[in-house]
């Protein structure tokens, strides 16, 4: 099974996660803000990957630490249960619709970090949520999982829906990316990723 822990503390955060590639979704999370809960639910939940997400945040500086954090030593979780990344599919892409909102995710696990995304909100808050924060967070991941992401919200009026929409969106490319291809070989005319 692939698996992988991270603890990471700073003066900002303390942050303990583990995580199984192969798992069926399972989570346990905890940031102390509920709406980011619901989305780590989700992206745990809709890419079949298990997480134990505990973080303890200086909130009462606003949520960007416990937020980029998160997603920091997510992306180094992610990127240790993966190994030297061979033998996947290494690709993925989905679109997910929620309610009026609709939201595409491809990606490309290849080394190679970047995030574009191309996502906007009405309101700056969804209850104690900075929407700001969704590409902070997925920014932190994709560079410490050294993802190629890009995440692009077709549109939607919703910004809960909205937001609902990209993390699930994300959560099926990973899916799709990180299932083991049938011959174990790494998919890359150069032999490595």
């Amino acid at each position: 099974m692939r698996t992988a822990s991270v603890e990471r503390n700073t003066k900002e955060t303390q942050i303990k996660i583990s995580i199984a590639l192969d798992g069926k979704g399972e989570n346990k999370i905890s940031t102390g803000i509920g709406f980011f809960d619901h989305m780590l639910t989700a992206l745990s939940a809709h890419s079949g990957i298990s997480m134990n997400i505990d973080v303890k945040g200086d909130l009462y500086v606003d949520g960007h630490h416990t937020v980029e954090d998160t997603g920091i030593a997510l992306g180094q979780a992610f990127a240790k249960a993966l190994g030297n990344k061979s033998g996947i599919e290494r690709y993925g892409m989905a679109y997910i619709p929620m309610d009026e909102s609709l939201a595409f995710a491809s990606l490309d696990i290849s080394n190679r970090p970047f995030l574009v995304c191309n996502v906007e909100y009405t309101n700056e808050r969804i209850g104690e949520f900075d929407t700001c924060l969704t590409e902070e967070f997925f920014r932190a991941f994709a560079f410490n999982a050294g993802i190629t992401l890009h995440i692009n919200l077709l549109y939607g009026t919703n910004d809960h829906h909205k937001c609902e929409a990209v993390f699930k969106s994300v959560a099926h490319a990973l899916k799709q990316a990180v299932k083991e291809n049938k011959d174990g070989k790494t998919l890359s005319t150069k032999g490595v990723i």
